[in-house]
């Protein structure tokens, strides 16, 4: 049950910051909003890792090299996400940013990508992204 709520809220959120980036894009520039929103996250997430951090920064040379690119994806997402809603409006561009993402998560489970556990795709599976993309393009059929 936690994972479905905080997916829940992680779906809000983004949402919600897509559109406040935009927003904040457009009066203060994209790049500048980028800066500033990694900027109040990273001090966030450093303020949460001193009263409640847990882990071992140190496992860090344990770790594959290439997922330390999550922050340079996290600059993309948010100057991707940013032009797409100020090009295509809030629905239409996170209708495509929702059938890309679930594209790639279905290959990334099928293929068992990045040390996740393989997930057999039969008919039921593939049906049931279809049936989800073809929602997601009806709900908002004139981009």
């Amino acid at each position: 049950m936690i994972g479905i709520i905080m997916s829940i809220i992680a779906g809000l959120s983004m949402s919600l910051q897509g559109v406040f980036n935009t927003r904040l894009g457009d009066k203060i520039g994209i790049w500048e909003t980028n800066v500033l929103v990694q900027g109040i996250g990273f001090a966030l997430t450093l303020i949460i890792v001193i009263f409640l951090g847990n882990g071992d920064i140190k496992n860090i040379k344990n770790v594959n090299k290439l997922y330390l690119l999550g922050g340079v994806l996290g600059v993309i997402i948010i100057f991707t996400v940013i032009k797409g809603i100020s090009s295509l409006g809030p629905t239409c561009a996170i209708t495509i940013i929702l059938i890309s993402q679930l594209t790639s998560a279905a290959m990334i489970d099928a293929l068992g990508l990045f040390d996740t556990t393989p997930v057999k795709f039969g008919a039921t599976k593939y049906l049931g992204i279809a049936v989800m993309i073809i929602g997601i393009l009806i709900f908002k059929w004139k981009c």
